[in-house]
This record gives structure tokens, C-alpha cells and sequence, in this order.
């Protein structure tokens, strides 16, 4: 599974504010772009810049606003795919938005407010990280008030009497045992714990046993199969429901089909429009095997300057690892960034040669891995409100080894982190020392950078499986994305020590591979855990990934005292003594991962994730929400998207404009105005 990868390191764990904005406008003669935009309960909410969009033909700026209508088309497949009352939910809190007529003001109102922002932000009432229920600050008998005080003519009622609704939204939303996790990784039963919408009436050995059975009816079968489907049980019989046209999620699915169609008919070249053929094939099919045609043709494409993902891709939201989640990004290629990546998917080879992986389990050629920076146009979905740094697609297996894959930076989203990042207070108060900070502060950008690149471009892309072991999701079932994250951070972290990056002239020194190598044990052992509420231990994937790599080291390496815990005024540090050896045992980490990987070792696979990735120093937990309880620093981030706005003249369109919505819950309402096609139940 070749993941988008989520924030990384102290990137996910800075924030700035509205002051410190403002302080660095007074500093320059030109207005700088207002990257800030709200600030609620764990979040921070930026902007970030289309850069460049204005120096595109009319022909690229129509088809970037085609692709951006057909990503927004399929808003709503999301938040039906991560909860089934999903809809229902988002369409009862647009009513009292939109309608309600009471006193918008006090501490109960602001509490209500927050808890709406919440829900939108994480696409549902489950967080977008933790996976854990959101529930409202304010009280069920003010929530209670304010659906009284809603037309009830657009409250999403199924049926119901706004009496009999009332006791069944207070169960969904204000009781904590009433689905209280989207996706449970820890569950004996992670398919009847999680209460995602991917499955219905069935359990974890059903599922398996479901696709084990397809798989072994047709071996010669390559595709994600069941990965576009709900699996239900009716009448006793195993039934998928499949999304496409004339199936489930039909009605969004047609509208993404109708701009699809506009944007085939304004492709760039001929590569390009098949690929949206194929895409628009698959909709209308729902054939796996149709998406691995769009999937071949999307990566066989390299030359387009817009570009775009649409699909249903990621697996992050199922715990069995199989279904796709749907997600939508527009963006286009920053041709004086991409020479910096390319430098390095131009040496994949090398990297693979020279890797310690063992020999059988690397790849004698390494084909097709092209990468560029990109500027994100705009995001739906699952890579949406909150949004990655890094992409490396497609997740098929065969088609990466036989065909390539496509590795992307988000450059503008980078860059609105990097803004936040150079203003945060977090790096002194986590900082080992004088130098480490000083080291951080100036290549922190530059290594963070660098190592989305190397993970991206060159570690999903990187080894193999061995013949006759099954897929991932197969093998290593719910822990196959923590493994292949942590893979790839492996090998992003063993190469940024090596002089290669600096011989192929995309890092000046070894001193930014320290930089990175301070900022992912110092967010391994201790910052990430900000996230986490005391008590509780780690579920989501890439933040065991991070614990397991770091805790592992710091095991391993404590003989030789690699990494020391140091203990000064009441405060924890983790303190690097030795970098070369601390790049060797990431070289037997990886090693290793890449060994469980290929040959399929569940085993060995799970007791490294449930031994370092899982559980978490309590006390440790308490220190760093203390010390950041001082900072005033929202653990996450995210966007409010651009919004393309077309200048017509009659039914065509002249010009396409970027404009930058400056209300995060405006917007939120106005998609659901614009881009309602579901109705609750699906």
C-alpha cells in the first residue's frame, strides 16, 4: 500500500497565530499572503497558495476547473463511507446553520459552533486522526433546543417526528458507548468495532473469509478486488454493493461522470484524455479491473502540466485494509520545484541497489517512478480539510513492479506549513540543546522536505514481495499500514545521512540528516504524543509508525548509548550521541520490515507493532501535555480549499479565477448547498 503520507514530524505539531502573522507582513514591502485563518479546539485552519495558476492556458484552467467540479461532486461518497448516519449528521447541523433563528451567542452557542467545525473538519463526528467520537461541548438540552428551533423542512428527519428524532440524534451524537471509534485497530473484531460504512451485518471472519475464497476462485486475478464496495449481508448471503453508476453512490458518481466527460473533452494530449477515459469507465463499470486501466494510464502520463487524483484510494478508513476511501485533488506541476525530486527518482536504482534490504528481496529493475512538486488546486474527501504533504500512487502491488508509479510534494502545502513552522515556540521547549535547536531552526524546512521526498519518490516504490505471497492487506491484514509506512520512513531516514543527496546536489550537508534524524526521534518519543488523551494508547497507523521506529532505536541502541533519555529540570529529553550508528540500526529496522513485508511474516509483524508502535509511556504522556499546555500549539492542521470561480460570456468560459474563501464554515455550508447528490441512507 503506497500511502499519501500525513504530516510529518514537526510539521504536524506547529502552529502560529493571527499576531505573529500580522508581524510578519510589517516586515516585508509587499502584502504577504494571509496563510491564517481560524483557530478551534485542536485545530489550526490555513490557506494555501495557487501559485502560478493565472500563467496557464485556457484550455488547463478549464480542465482544472472541470476536475475540481467532478472531486467536489463525490464530497458526500465520504462521509457516508465513514459513518453511516454520516450524512444525516452533516445535514441536521447545515439546518440549524442555516435556519435556526434563536440567539447565536453565549458559551453554550460557541461550544455548538465548535463541535461543527470539528465534525466538517474530519469529514464526520469521528476525529480525522484518533478516530474517536467528537461530542459536543454544549449541553443535549441546548443541542435539543436548537433542532426545536430549526425549519424543520430542512432537517433530514427519515420519517421521523421532530419528537422521535430528538432521542435518536442525542444517542449518535452524545453518547460515548454509541460508535464510539470510526476505526478500531485494537478490537478482537476490528470490522463490528469500527463503525465505518464499509461492511453491514457481517464480522472480521466473514470478511476474510469472503475474499480469501474470491481470491482463491480466480488466482490469476491481480486487482484490488472488493475495494469499490460495501460487503453486506442479506438474507444470509455475502452481497457486495458496488459504487457506480446505476449502484451505490450512484447519483454523486454521475455527476463526478458528467464533469469528467467536460474535462476529457479539454485534455492536454491524448495520454491525459484516455486517462479521464478510463476513469470515467470505471465509474460507470465499477470493475477493478478498470480502475487498474486508469491507474496504468495515469502513471504512464508525464507530461501534463495539470494533473489529478480521483478514486477511491486510500485504505486508512477501513481496519481490514481493503476498501477505498474516496478522495479528490486538482493540482499542477511547479516545473522549477520538480528538479529537485526528480534529482532523485532519477537514481531510484542506486537507492535500491545500495539499500540493506536483502538481496532477493530487492528489485533488479526499478521501472517508471516519476515524481514532480506539485501546487495543489484543490482537495475533496479524504485528503481533505486535513491534507498530506507527500503521494505515491497507484497502491497496486503489479502495477508499481510492471508499470511505475507517480510520486508528488505538495509544494504550496509545504509551504504553508513551513510558514507555521518557523513561528512555533516548539522546538525550544523540545529542543535537547542549544545546538540541536539552532540545527533545526535552520534545515528543519529543508530535511522535512527531503525526507517526504525519499519516502515518497524511493520508499514505496522500493523491494518486492516474494512470488506466491499474497498482497498486504492479505499477509499483514490491519497492521500492513503502520509496517508500510514505517517502511518507508526507513528508508527516507537511512539515505538523508548519506552523501548521495549531496553528490546528486539536492541537500548542501549531513548537518540537515541530523536536523531530521533530532526531529523525528525527539516527535517519535514525545511530541506526536500531544495528540493523544492521557490514558489512552496509539490507533492510528502513522503514529505507531513513528513510536515503533523511534522506541525501537532507542532500545536497540541503548548499549552503545545512542540515544540517551535525559532528565533536566523535570523535563524529558531525548538526546542523539551518535547519528552514524543511529543510521545503522534504521538500516536493520528496515532490514527487517522489508523482510515481514515480502515474506508475509503476520507474526513478526505484529509483535513489532504491538511491542513498540502501541503503547505509551503514561508519564511521558502527562510531561508533554504540560509542557505543551504552555505553548498554546494545535496539535493539527489543515485547509480551507481555493475556490475556482469560471468567467463566463453567454454558456462559455473566458477565464477561470482563484479566489481564497476566508470562512471555514461558509464554505463547509456552501459545498453542501452546491454538492448534496446522497440522500442519508445509501
Amino acid at each position: 500500500m503506497k500511502k499519501i503520507i500525513f504530516l510529518l514530524a514537526g510539521m504536524a505539531l506547529l502552529s502560529c497565530t493571527r499576531k505573529e502573522h500580522a508581524g510578519e507582513n510589517t516586515k516585508t514591502d509587499t502584502v504577504a499572503f494571509d496563510y491564517i485563518a481560524d483557530r478551534f479546539a485542536d485545530i489550526q485552519v490555513l490557506r494555501y497558495e495557487v501559485k502560478g495558476f493565472d500563467e496557464l492556458s485556457l484550455q488547463q484552467k478549464q480542465l482544472a476547473y472541470y476536475l475540481y467540479q467532478a472531486g467536489l461532486s463525490g464530497r458526500d461518497i465520504f462521509y457516508d463511507q465513514k459513518y453511516r448516519y454520516g450524512l444525516q449528521l452533516r445535514k441536521t447541523l447545515e439546518a440549524v446553520l442555516n435556519s435556526y433563528k434563536g440567539d447565536q451567542s453565549g458559551e453554550q452557542w460557541d461550544q455548538f459552533m465548535v463541535y461543527c467545525k470539528r465534525f466538517f473538519f474530519s469529514n464526520g463526528n469521528h476525529h480525522h486522526y484518533s478516530s474517536d467520537k467528537i461530542i459536543p461541548g454544549c449541553s443535549q438540552e441546548y443541542f435539543a433546543s436548537l433542532i426545536n428551533g430549526t425549519d424543520p423542512a430542512q432537517l433530514p428527519l427519515n420519517g421521523m417526528t421532530v419528537k422521535d428524532f430528538l432521542p435518536f440524534l442525542s444517542k449518535i451524537v452524545f453518547d460515548p458507548a454509541v460508535d464510539p471509534k470510526g476505526v478500531d485497530l485494537n478490537a478482537k473484531d476490528v470490522v463490528t468495532a469500527s463503525c465505518n460504512n464499509f461492511y453491514s451485518g457481517v464480522n472480521q471472519k466473514e470478511v476474510e473469509n469472503y475474499y480469501n475464497d474470491l481470491k482463491a476462485s480466480d488466482p490469476s486475478n491481480r486487482s484490488q478486488v472488493g475495494f469499490n464496495s460495501q460487503l453486506v449481508k442479506v438474507n444470509g448471503k455475502m452481497t457486495e454493493k458496488v459504487w457506480k453508476s446505476g449502484g451505490m453512490y450512484g447519483p454523486a458518481i454521475d455527476k463526478i461522470i458528467y464533469w469528467l466527460q467536460k474535462a476529457e473533452g479539454v485534455a492536454e494530449n491524448d495520454a491525459q484524455k484516455n486517462t479521464i477515459h478510463q476513469l470515467i469507465e470505471f465509474y460507470k463499470t465499477g470493475d477493478p479491473k478498470q480502475f487498474d486501466n486508469y491507474s496504468i494510464a495515469w502513471v504512464a502520463d508525464t507530461v501534463s502540466r495539470i494533473d489529478f487524483v480521483n478514486g477511491f484510494i486510500e485504505v486508512y478508513q477501513d481496519a481490514m485494509q481493503k476498501k477505498g476511501a474516496f478522495e479528490s485533488a486538482v493540482s499542477m506541476k511547479d516545473m522549477e520545484a520538480t528538479k529537485r525530486i526528480a534529482a532523485i527518482s532519477n537514481e531510484a536504482q542506486w537507492f535500491e541497489d545500495h539499500s540493506t534490504i536483502m538481496d532477493q528481496h530487492k528489485k533488479k529493475t526499478v521501472k517508471g517512478i516519476s515524481a514532480k512538486v506539485i501546487t495543489i488546486i484543490g482537495e475533496v474527501g479524504d485528503g481533505a480539510p486535513s491534507t498530506p504533504i507527500g503521494i505515491n500512487l497507484p497502491n497496486n502491488e503489479w502495477i508499481r513492479e510492471e508499470h511505475g508509479s507517480k510520486s508528488v510534494s505538495l509544494g504550496n502545502i509545504v509551504a504553508s506549513y513551513n510558514f507555521c513552522r518557523s513561528k512555533s515556540p516548539m522546538i525550544d521547549e523540545f529542543g535537547s540543546s542549544p545546538e540541536m535547536i539552532d540545527r533545526v531552526r535552520k534545515y528543519g524546512a529543508l530535511c522535512g522536505e527531503l525526507h517526504t521526498d525519499m519516502h515518497e519518490v524511493i520508499g514505496h516504490a522500493s523491494g518486492k514481495i516474494n512470488d506466491g505471497v499474497g498482497t498486504t492487506d492479505q499477509t499483514l491484514k490491519n497492521y500492513a499500514g503502520v509496517l508500510e509506512e514505517g517502511r518507508a520512513d526507513l528508508v527516507g531516514l537511512y539515505y538523508i545521512m548519506d552523501k548521495k543527496l549531496i553528490d546528486i546536489g539536492v541537500m548542501p550537508t549531513l548537518e540537515v540528516g541530523k536536523a531530521q534524524y533530532d526531529n523525528y526521534i525527539m516527535n517519535g518519543m514525545m511530541t506526536q504524543l500531544n495528540r493523544i488523551e492521557p490514558g489512552k494508547n496509539l490507533e492510528e497507523a502513522h503514529m505507531r509508525n513513528r513510536q515503533l521506529i523511534a522506541s525501537w532505536v532507542y532500545e536497540k541502541g541503548k548499549k552503545d548509548n545512542v540515544i540517551e533519555k535525559v532528565v533536566r529540570n523535570n523535563k524529558t529529553y531525548f538526546v542523539i550521541h551518535d547519528y552514524d550508528k543511529l543510521r545503522v540500526l534504521f538500516g536493520d529496522l528496515l532490514r527487517e520490515i522489508q523482510r515481514i513485508k515480502s515474506e508475509g511474516d503476520f507474526n513478526a509483524g505484529k509483535n513489532l507493532v504491538e511491542n513498540y508502535g502501541v503503547k505509551v509511556d503514561q508519564a511521558i504522556l502527562k510531561e508533554v501535555h504540560e509542557r505543551y499546555e504552555k505553548l498554546n500549539v494545535a496539535p493539527y492542521m489543515g485547509f480551507i480549499q481555493a475556490k475556482l470561480v469560471p468567467v463566463m460570456e453567454g454558456d462559455k468560459i473566458t477565464d477561470v479565477k482563484v479566489e481564497y474563501p476566508k470562512d471555514f464554515i461558509s464554505q463547509m455550508l456552501e459545498y453542501g448547498k452546491e454538492y448534496s447528490f446522497l440522500g442519508i441512507t445509501n
